[in-house]
């Protein structure tokens, strides 16, 4: 049996696909090494997987997870999985490699991922050959839940929102200052803290402060990320994750500002990339 997993900073996906080809998918929490001990991982797979799979029958892991850019982080993951599926053969890669598989197969494009924080690459239908670096949600993430949420955040503890969405958002909400700045700067995930918030702005859309809050985000994205590419009109350019999922009508109106066509947005990875492992 195989064991696919899509994992960003705040969910993961995940498929099972028995020898006779039968698929079953669930979700659980995101596992980022870089916010997680190996102990912590560990601890999560053996409480939320090992209830309902079968450990030993699971011949191929393929891990695809935000963090696991680097060897020593897919080291540490590797080490999580080996403790809990013995007999698997584990294959750890970043979660833009799993995009770029989910969305070209073997063929090339501009991979972009937006989610709680954002990615992109260039990937020639076999592997990443060129990647804009990623400065995560403190420096970077433009166009993700995390940086419309750091910039949002801000205006309403400064009270520059408009007046009617700073009191809807008061009462929906009822964080106090003391609450919202303990969630960013002392208690764990202060990234899945600010992108919390996309349901909101879903909800009020037509408030010109919240479409230009994601127009403005998505512009930096393409401005810092997308047209860094030589190869950017050349190749297809594709989307995934939820925010370029929900929000596809405003994000299709953005390239369009940077004479630029999306070909395909998808909200997750999983299923594609059950089939891209079904064939390769």
């Amino acid at each position: 049996m195989i064991l696919i997993a899509d994992s960003g900073a705040s969910k993961s996906d995940w498929m099972l696909i028995d020898n006779n080809g039968e698929q079953m998918s669930f979700q659980l929490v995101g596992l980022n090494p870089y916010y997680l001990s190996t102990n912590e991982t560990i601890n999560i797979l053996s409480k939320e997987l090992t209830p309902f799979i079968d450990t030993k029958k699971i011949d191929e892991i393929y891990f695809y997870g935000a963090g696991c850019s680097s060897l020593y982080k897919c080291m540490m993951m590797e080490e999580a999985f080996q403790n809990i599926f013995k007999n698997a053969s584990i294959h750890i890669e970043s979660d833009l490699l799993g995009a770029a598989r989910a969305l070209f197969g073997d063929n090339e494009g501009i991979t972009c991922i937006l989610g709680t924080g954002s990615n992109s690459c260039y990937y020639d239908g076999n592997k990443i050959v060129n990647n804009v670096v990623s400065l995560g949600y403190f420096f970077g993430d433009e166009g993700s839940g995390a940086h419309m949420g750091k910039n949002f955040i801000k205006d309403y503890l400064l009270g520059n929102l408009p007046e009617k969405l700073q009191e809807k958002f008061k009462k929906d909400y009822n964080y106090t200052r003391d609450n919202i700045l303990d969630a960013v700067y002392n208690l764990p995930y202060p990234n899945r803290f600010l992108a919390s918030f996309c349901e909101f702005y879903a909800d009020n859309l037509s408030d010109k402060y919240i479409f230009e809050l994601i127009t403005n985000s998505f512009r930096e994205f393409f401005i810092n990320q997308v047209e860094k590419y030589k190869k950017i009109r050349e190749v297809p350019l594709r989307f995934t994750g939820s925010v370029a999922f929900y929000f596809e009508p405003l994000l299709h109106q953005v390239s369009n500002e940077f004479n630029l066509k999306i070909s395909r947005i998808i909200r997750s990875p999983i299923n594609a990339l059950a089939e891209y492992h079904k064939n390769n």
